[in-house]
């Protein structure tokens, strides 16, 4: 007999590299779901942390109604472990280390050589060439960008990016994928910062632009997003939580590759350098209580 709480539009063995915020969502997602998910970190300390994440996440999702599981059902179907070599037999793994082109590069390498030939790869990368990665795999045909939202949980969008090699049958495969996570599909082709970085960080760039040129507060200029556009958040808060460090990294990829229209401001450099990341250290363009 079939177990019903297995989504049959989903793997059922999926893989995360890396447990941090984006990838504990990111195995939260697939676990409320029905899959199997494994977690690798790099040391047993980012492992049990990882475990953490997810479980905290999972007892929340139960709490407010969102699963229809008990705690012990859903966390027996999650792994941590530190070795690459326990994504043998995953049938999906996500990358989701820091936006690092190095860090990258290495870390899909380290899992496509451990998985079967008809076994998928996903980079979570929000803005890095997924051509570029495609490139570097022997397998390109089974990658692509799996660009989900921070925090997963609560958001709807995760944006579906297509390398140029990357095979129908994935494509579609990954458009379900999303449909049975319960959140909405944007599919792009591989550009630089894709669709949604790419406009939510010229947007971000330039309120800081506005609040180094003394236009008005961060929270002036936020209100005026969210009021006035009906944006959730305001990009400068967004920033706080994505992380000014995240942004900056983007911004000077996107700077690089598409010109001078993204060079980052002053301002996000200064309090990047300070240690102002955001929500993360407590304080970015705002503060934030521990």
């Amino acid at each position: 007999m079939s177990d019903p709480s297995v989504n049959p539009a989903l793997p059922t063995l999926v893989g995360v590299l890396g447990g941090g915020r984006m990838g504990a969502g990111i195995a939260h997602a697939f676990l409320i779901k029905g899959a199997d998910v494994l977690v690798v970190e790099r040391d047993d300390v980012s492992a049990e942390a990882a475990r953490e994440r997810v479980e905290s996440a999972a007892a929340k999702s139960i709490e407010r109604g969102a699963v229809d599981a008990n705690f012990e059902e859903l966390t027996s179907r999650l792994a941590v472990s530190t070795d690459y070599d326990d994504f043998t037999g995953r049938q999906l793994v996500v990358e989701a280390v820091p936006e690092d082109w190095d860090l990258k590069v290495t870390a899909l390498r380290g899992i496509e050589e451990r998985l079967a030939e008809d076994a998928y790869v996903a980079s979570n990368t929000s803005s890095l060439s997924v051509n570029g990665l495609a490139r570097e795999l022997k397998r390109p045909e089974n990658f692509l960008g799996l660009h989900f939202f921070n925090p997963v949980p609560a958001s709807t969008l995760i944006e579906v990016v297509l390398g140029e090699r990357t095979s129908p049958g994935l494509a579609a495969a990954a458009k379900s994928w999303v449909e049975a996570l319960g959140k909405t599909a944007v599919v792009v082709n591989d550009a630089p910062g894709f669709a949604s970085s790419r406009l939510g960080v010229a947007i971000a760039l330039e309120a800081m632009r506005m609040v180094e040129e003394g236009v008005a507060s961060a929270e002036d200029i936020d209100n005026a997003m969210v009021l006035g556009y009906k944006h959730p958040t305001g990009p400068l808060r967004t920033t706080d939580i994505v992380g000014l460090d995240v942004r900056l990294g983007i911004a000077e990829y996107l700077h690089s590759t598409l010109g001078d229209r993204f060079a980052p401001p002053q301002i996000l450099r200064d309090k990047v350098a300070r240690g102002e990341l955001g929500r993360k250290t407590g304080k970015g363009f705002f503060d934030w209580p521990s």
